[in-house]
């Protein structure tokens, strides 16, 4: 993991300090609360439905054990005993008083962390591949990169107020775990045949009420150069993109807007950089740097290559199912040889996806610190990650993890879903999307059904913002609004651009919105449809394109008036 510098620690502490004055000067009335506003959002703090929601950032999910038991302590001192992790690597508290928000984040700074731009019109946090550094598919460990980003970007003072928000995320694998093609900017590693290290650029994804897939704009940039190019694209956004229209404003509508002319635009700014920028130079990376940075990222002291295999360690022979069932869904493949990386699932009945309370947080913690060199992740999909498993000690650790309530061996399946906090927080939301998903997990609690299904992305959005990924799901879920009710459009056939799902593809609707006690039962009828399609060993995502969305939405339509005459 990153080390903190004595000048990164000052940075943070400073910041801190500095939030608590505008606070104290807020809450006299010295500050007034529009002038507070701005202030308060880049350091992740919002106001929502019921009360103010801090937003703490979890630079391209990598997370010690001290501060997640930090995390833990201040969800069980300042809010109500829990905290929710977010599709942004980020953990959220929805129930902090605003006169207690200094505190926390003095807490933060404690542990080097902090809620510096995890909110605002400006570069979020960094996101990244949750198996960065351990995956077996790895090209280049991405994690340097994201942290010299990290710094690059944080308080730029010419891109403090961009026209919307910003988003980057960087993959480094050969399978994007990342959803790069969904970020305003996507970044890739590439390595040539002559070892040359450098980032295939694309530029112009997002959801929302336009999702749009990224389009490349640079097959190659050398490593060195990436700050500058990535500043290129920033400026053009930032002096032609709109701000008279916050739906409009994203970068994907100046790209898609303008197409050639933006790419021109940033050949021409990415040049001008390189050869006229003489006030302080342009930021090309020094080699010097980059070391000092990936130091901070070599293996564990004692992670050393092991030749045992999972089944000599675990004697799989004679094991119960459901360790079984955990060892396939839960256990991923390792670059060092008798390791490998194991999920902590946060999804299970009764629980809403992503959320941890914080004796959970502490329980992870200690596994962290027991099985995995006190080192956790924070997943794309809201799960907890142990990146340095020994295969000897799988056995243990899913006995442990069972006990704390984190073994539920679905990764991947339809209960593993991607859940926005919706309505029963977020002051943006047309729906609740929490209950919703409480229903669907509810009805498909049972894992011989699961493993019959197999392998789906369900994603769920309370609003257009698409906090929850609805587009990029296999099946997708939006609330709206409709003359002050709830209801919900299903989507089906979206991707993320993993290898499970394929290019990435925003889902298709399949009729009109459902009201919300009928979207389990056209889950249900959309899955039964699938079980009645598929072909042998086809995967739901692979019948949906195969056949198309009209069977489905026959089904899911026949379903609809099944359940009205059930009611009338």
């Amino acid at each position: 993991m990153y080390t903190y510098t004595e000048f990164d620690r000052q940075f943070v502490h400073a910041r801190a300090a500095q939030f608590r004055d505008q606070l104290e000067r807020n809450l006299s009335g010295e500050l007034s609360d529009d002038d507070f506003r701005p202030l308060r959002l880049q350091n992740g703090w919002y106001v929502q439905r019921h009360a103010p929601m801090l937003r703490v950032a979890v630079p391209y999910g990598e997370l010690s054990a001290k501060q997640l038991r930090q995390l833990a302590q201040i969800a069980r001192e300042f809010d109500r005993g829990y905290g929710h992790f977010t599709t942004r690597q980020n953990l959220q508290y929805n129930w902090i008083p605003l006169p207690q928000s200094a505190d926390v984040m003095d807490r933060l700074a404690a542990v080097d962390m902090h809620g510096i731009q995890t909110s605002g019109n400006c570069i979020r946090n960094i996101t990244s591949d949750a198996l960065a550094g351990v995956a077996a598919d790895e090209i280049v460990d991405p994690r340097p990169y994201c942290e010299i980003l990290r710094q690059w970007s944080t308080l730029h003072p010419e891109f403090a107020f961009l026209p919307r928000k910003f988003k980057i995320a960087v993959s480094g694998a050969a399978e994007d775990r990342a959803a790069i093609a969904w970020h305003d900017i996507g970044l890739q590693l590439v390595k040539r045949d002559a070892g040359e290290i450098g980032f295939k650029v694309l530029v112009g994804g997002g959801m929302g009420r336009t999702p749009v897939i990224g389009s490349v704009i640079s097959e190659f940039v050398p490593w060195q150069q990436i700050l500058v190019y990535i500043e290129a694209i920033v400026r053009v956004y930032n002096r032609y993109g709109r701000r008279d229209n916050a739906y409009k404003a994203r970068i994907k509508i100046l790209v898609k807007a303008e197409g050639q002319k933006f790419f021109d635009a940033v050949a021409a700014e990415f040049d001008n950089i390189l050869t006229h920028d003489t006030e302080g130079g342009a930021h090309i990376i020094p080699q010097a740097e980059f070391d000092r940075v990936a130091a901070c990222f070599v293996r564990p002291a004692g992670v050393q290559p092991v030749t045992v295999s999972v089944a000599a360690a675990n004697d799989a022979t004679d094991q119960p199912q459901a360790y079984t069932r955990w060892l396939e869904r839960n256990v991923h493949a390792h670059q060092v040889p008798g390791y490998r990386a194991v999920t902590l699932s946060l999804k299970r009945a009764g629980v809403p996806p992503g959320d941890a309370t914080d004796v959970q947080m502490e329980q992870a913690a200690e596994l962290s610190e027991r099985f995995s060199h006190a080192e956790l992740r924070v997943t794309h999909d809201q799960n907890l990650l142990l990146p340095w498993v020994r295969e000897t000690e799988l056995r243990a650790l899913w006995q442990a993890a069972k006990e704390a309530g984190f073994a539920t061996p679905n990764i991947g399946f339809l209960t593993d879903m991607i859940n926005c906090p919706g309505g029963d927080f977020c002051a943006l939301a047309n729906a609740r999307s929490i209950p919703v998903a409480a229903a669907i997990t509810e009805r498909f609690d049972d894992l011989d059904t699961l493993y019959d299904i197999g392998d789906i992305d369900l994603h769920i959005s309370g609003c257009i913002n698409s906090c929850g990924h609805h587009h990029s799901g296999h099946i997708g879920i939006l609330g709206v609004d409709k003359d002050g009710a709830e209801w919900y459009q299903v989507l089906l056939g979206g991707s993320d651009g993993s290898t499970i799902s394929g290019a990435p593809i925003p889902g298709k609707v399949i009729g009109p919105s459902f009201a919300a006690e009928e979207v389990p039962d056209v889950i249900e009828a959309v899955i039964d449809t699938y079980r009645q399609e598929r072909a042998a060993g086809e995967r739901f995502i692979d019948t949906v394109r195969r056949i198309g969305i009209t069977s489905f939405k026959t089904a899911a339509d026949a379903q609809r008036h099944l359940t009205a005459r059930a009611t009338t």
